[in-house]
């Protein structure tokens, strides 16, 4: 039979396996949003905070981005 604190430790690790994909998942994204729009990439790291996430979307889709200011898409 397997030791529970085996059992334990795999399911611990298995976790932050699983936190750190997801994080990843949704800040590449958000960081690329955020340099596409003018702003610093690192903004996109917030998109993991609770409640100021929903701040952050809302900034990036009501805010007028430096990047059409300056005539330029970075695509």
């Amino acid at each position: 039979m397997m030791d529970d604190t085996m059992f334990v430790n795999t399911m611990w690790a298995g976790h932050w396996l699983w936190m750190f994909v997801i994080a990843v998942v949704v800040v590449v994204p958000a960081w690329k949003i955020c340099q596409r729009a003018g702003y610093p990439g690192w903004l996109g790291i917030l998109i993991l905070v609770p409640v100021i996430n929903l701040f952050l979307l809302y900034f990036l889709a009501f805010s007028n981005w430096p990047a059409f200011k300056q005539g330029g898409r970075d695509d």
